[in-house]
């Protein structure tokens, strides 16, 4: 298959790191894959995951001139199929597949991800898109938010890691780790004041900025744990920082599938999430108990975290090779990727017919 992936977004985010890390390994399975985007170092990390990357001037939605370049781009290419995401991508690149016969993807991060709004469904109603979501929870209120979409335009893989293999240690103390943005949603008020009840000893590290940040070192420094507390900012070696970690703590008040959550569970760290979104699909039966209700507060958090601060070294390790384990069975990023590419030529081959 030749696949063209456009993403019309500013900033980084989710969808980018899906597209980056399902397109190279499309490519690994010998398709090619050309990647468009506006924001620079997204095309820049699209070249070196599959050898492709362009930057585009999206304009406003309908730009003729957008359009073009498109359409020049997927016959160059001799593209099968577009995937894009929620922004001006499907009223550009979208417009140009549909004029070319070229089946176009609408990938949704979010249940709400788009408007119900006339212009939107009537650009669905032209281009005729299927969708595909990373979790149960988001195809199901995806489809509730556009009531003109059914289940059947509606498919589901997971988002994709790949469990890593180094060995587990347990560290003395335990150190705890959140990879989230600092933004109000995603509830670090709720872990700085629960980490302020805990007794035993532990290291807690931060990864992120956000809009949030100053207010919550200021929170940190005034429960008192600031000493207890690594802030790291933005950090490109996430990977190295959850390696030398136990336990991954997520609070979010809202989510989609959150990448950070999967991230943790690949590297062999015990999950300790809030139970919202798509959280549920990725957390086996036997770690469900350390998920927390949608409602916790932060002495619900502190008492479990204070019980896995507690654990003795070969549970704590037990736990955490169940949580690998766990990506690999339910969400390992090559079988993901075989699913997406089966279903992608099934849409070509129907498209076809």
């Amino acid at each position: 298959m030749n696949i063209a992936f456009v993403n019309a977004t500013r900033k980084w985010g989710g969808v980018k790191s899906w597209t980056l890390a399902f397109a190279e390994r499309l490519c690994s399975f010998g398709h090619d894959v050309h990647i468009y985007g506006r924001q620079p170092a997204f095309v820049e990390a699209a070249v070196k995951a599959v050898g492709h990357g362009r930057q585009v001037s999206f304009g406003a939605d309908l730009n003729p001139r957008a359009i073009a370049f498109f359409m020049s781009e997927f016959r160059r290419h001799a593209t099968d199929i577009v995937c894009v995401n929620v922004g001006k991508d499907l009223a550009t690149a979208g417009i140009a597949a549909r004029i070319m016969g070229i089946p176009v993807i609408q990938r949704i991060g979010l249940p709400e991800d788009i408007p119900y709004r006339l212009k939107t469904r009537l650009l669905h109603r032209l281009i005729r898109p299927a969708f595909l979501c990373p979790c149960r929870f988001i195809a199901e209120g995806f489809t509730r938010s556009l009531p003109y979409i059914t289940p059947e335009d509606v498919h589901t893989v997971l988002n994709g890691k790949t469990a890593t293999d180094h060995t587990l240690v347990a560290h003395a103390p335990r150190r705890l780790i959140a990879t989230q943005q600092l933004n109000p949603d995603k509830g670090h008020d709720t872990l700085l004041r629960a980490l302020a009840r805990i007794v035993t000893p532990f290291e807690c590290h931060i990864v992120g900025t956000g809009s949030a940040e100053t207010r919550l070192k200021e929170l940190a420094a005034s429960l008192g744990i600031a000493d207890r507390v690594v802030w790291h900012g933005f950090r490109p070696d996430v990977a190295s920082l959850l390696e030398q970690s136990d336990i991954f703590l997520l609070a979010s008040h809202s989510e989609g599938l959150p990448n950070t959550l999967l991230e943790g569970m690949a590297t062999g760290l015990l999950p300790l999430p809030r139970d919202v979104g798509g959280v549920g699909e990725v957390i086996p039966a036997d770690l469900t108990r350390w998920m927390l209700p949608r409602d916790a507060d932060d002495e619900a958090f502190a008492a479990r975290i204070e019980e896995a601060l507690n654990l003795p070294a070969p549970d704590l390790l037990r736990l955490r090779e169940r949580a690998r384990e766990a990506c690999r069975q339910t969400f390992d990023l090559t079988t993901c990727t075989r699913e997406l590419e089966t279903w992608l030529q099934h849409i070509i081959d129907t498209r076809h017919k």
